[in-house]
């Protein structure tokens, strides 16, 4: 690590997972259980300054790579936070551990159990999670097949009641990539913009392994908007089981608005 000044502070990357089932989503919200505002109280009770006191809000502010909607779930997702000096010294305590080690193991002790950090490390010189991620990847799953419901999985897969037509969704799911405005499949943000580059929309139902026997979408792209993979998923799934057609999706992603 470069040689700091007790004024500079230290970025921290982690890479964490978490259940979104009992997430109102990433992003903090007043009332509500967040990843962000569970992440952040975490690292305000676990990170000392010389005095005792703990981080202040502004302190622990985390940045995530991608926030991501209430119920949505994380294997790899990806943080960082900016440390002061003299807290990131003394996080070891008299324990012989690095300062990485020593935070991921106190995150590990007061977090929830739908929150997992899995790794710390010393963020790379200029690293930034949110504008550092070349693109964000998502896997939406679903069960067309009722004697294939699992109640154990209810939470990560979407019971759906008519048979989708793979081929069908692939077609459609390929019309919509590339770099364009994708605003009819978003919820509004003032001043955000809603122009991505979508890299891959694809479909495959797989005969072996946990997800065998369901329709999976994988979804790539460099950024995605406010409940982009849900609208997009929902547009396409109108084709998949054969109640629209090519031509009213082309008409749909022409548009302007949700």
């Amino acid at each position: 690590m470069t040689e700091l000044d007790s004024g500079q502070v230290v970025r921290a990357r982690l890479d964490f997972s978490y259940d979104g089932t009992a997430f109102s989503g990433w992003a903090a919200q007043p009332g509500l259980r967040t990843v962000q505002e569970t992440l952040e109280a975490a690292l305000r009770q676990v990170v000392r300054m010389a005095d005792g006191r703990g981080l202040d809000e502004q302190h622990a502010r985390v940045t995530v790579a991608g926030r991501t909607d209430a119920g949505v779930h994380a294997r790899g997702q990806v943080a960082h936070v900016d440390i002061p000096l003299d807290a990131w010294r003394r996080l070891p305590g008299r324990a012989d551990r690095s300062e990485t080690d020593a935070l991921r193991a106190r995150l590990t002790g007061v977090l929830p159990a739908d929150v997992v950090v899995r790794e710390v490390s010393l963020a790379a010189p200029g690293f930034d999670a949110r504008f550092s991620a070349t693109e964000r990847r998502y896997a939406y799953r679903l069960c067309d097949d009722r004697r294939l419901r699992d109640p154990l999985s209810r939470y990560h897969v979407v019971w759906h009641d008519k048979p989708l037509d793979v081929d069908a969704l692939n077609a459609a799911s390929a019309s919509l990539i590339g770099l364009r405005d994708f605003a009819p499949f978003c919820k509004a943000r003032e001043g955000a913009t809603t122009i991505r580059d979508l890299k891959e929309f694809s479909w495959a139902r797989p005969t072996d392994g946990p997800d065998a026997g369901l329709v999976v979408a994988t979804v790539r792209a460099d950024a995605f908007c406010h409940s982009m993979v849900r609208g997009l998923v929902g547009a396409v799934l109108a084709v998949g089981e054969g109640r629209r057609d090519l031509e009213w999706l082309a008409h749909i992603a022409a548009g302007t608005e949700r």
